[in-house]
């Protein structure tokens, strides 16, 4: 199954409370933070609610 490689890339200052914490349920604490996550659908709406402070890559697909 492919994997998403998700590293936050600007700060969460400033941001809503919602999105302080779905960064926080990523595992994502500080900018440079970089977690492998299953490409799940859970995991793609996360990265949505977020996408202006993270940036994404798909990686170990089929």
């Amino acid at each position: 199954m492919a994997q998403l490689k998700v590293q936050q890339t600007r700060s969460k200052i400033g941001t809503k409370a919602n999105q302080r914490e779905t960064l926080r349920s990523l595992g994502l604490k500080r900018i440079g933070d970089v977690v492998i996550k299953e490409d799940r659908p859970e995991i793609r709406g996360m990265v949505h609610t977020v996408r202006h402070l993270v940036t994404v890559e798909v990686v170990g697909g089929e």
